[in-house]
C-alpha cells in the first residue's frame, strides 16, 4: 500500500516539480499513457518485491507453511496494485509540493492500512467505520489475501473481492485521469 501510493504520487509530483511534465507535453503522449506508464512500473516493481517476500522470506527463512495458491494471490495483489497506484496518482494530482502530498499520505494510508482488517478485526469496529472501509481496496485486498494464503480458497470463493478491488480500483483511475488531464490542460493554456 504504502509503496504502490508513495511511489506513483512522488513520481508525479517531482516530474511537474523538476519540469519534466513539460517534456512529455510536447511528445505525443496522452494524460491516459502517462498514467499507465506509472501505474505499470510501479505495479511492477512492487508486485516483484511482494512476491519475493512471500517466497524468500515468508517461506523460505521464516519456514511459514503457505497452502494457498502464490500464482492467485499474486494476480489478486496486482489488481490491488492497480487500485493503490491509481489513489497515488489521484493525490498527485491534488497536492501541489512534495511536502503535502506526504501530509496527505499520512491522513489517507494510516486509516487505510489501520481499519482495513489486517490489524483491527473488522467486527470489533463500529459499523459506521466498517461501512465506510468498505469503499476502500485495502479492506477487499486483506480479506482476499487471507482466504487464498491462510484458507487456499480457490477464484470460486474470492471473485467478489476481485470485483470489489477492481471496481475501486477503476473507480481512482477514473477520476485522477480526469484530475490529471486538468492538470496538463491548464499547464498548456
Amino acid at each position: 500500500t504504502q509503496l504502490g501510493i508513495l511511489l506513483t504520487g512522488a513520481a508525479l509530483i517531482r516530474e511537474r516539480e523538476h519540469g519534466t511534465i513539460e517534456h512529455l507535453l510536447v511528445m505525443p503522449v496522452t494524460p491516459l499513457e502517462i498514467m499507465l506508464s506509472k501505474v505499470w512500473s510501479m505495479g511492477v516493481v512492487v508486485l516483484i518485491a511482494s512476491s519475493l517476500s512471500l517466497q524468500v522470506v515468508v517461506k523460505g527463512m521464516l519456514g511459514v507453511t503457505v497452502v494457498g495458491s502464490a500464482v492467485l494471490f499474486a494476480a489478486g495483489t496486482l489488481l490491488y496494485l492497480f487500485a493503490a497506484t491509481s489513489i497515488g496518482i489521484y493525490m498527485g494530482t491534488l497536492a501541489r509540493n512534495m511536502p503535502q502530498f506526504g501530509l496527505m499520505s499520512i491522513l489517507v494510508m494510516l486509516p487505510l492500512e489501520i481499519l482495513s482488517g489486517a490489524l483491527t478485526p473488522r467486527e470489533s469496529m463500529p459499523a459506521a467505520v466498517s461501512w465506510l472501509m468498505s469503499f476502500a481496496p485495502t479492506t477487499h485486498y486483506v480479506s482476499l489475501a487471507q482466504a487464498v494464503l491462510f484458507r487456499d480458497a480457490g477464484i470460486g470463493v474470492v471473485w467478489p473481492q476481485f470485483l470489489m478491488v477492481a471496481a475501486i480500483g477503476a473507480a481512482f483511475f477514473a477520476l485522477a485521469h480526469y484530475r490529471l488531464r486538468r492538470t496538463i490542460g491548464a499547464m498548456q493554456a
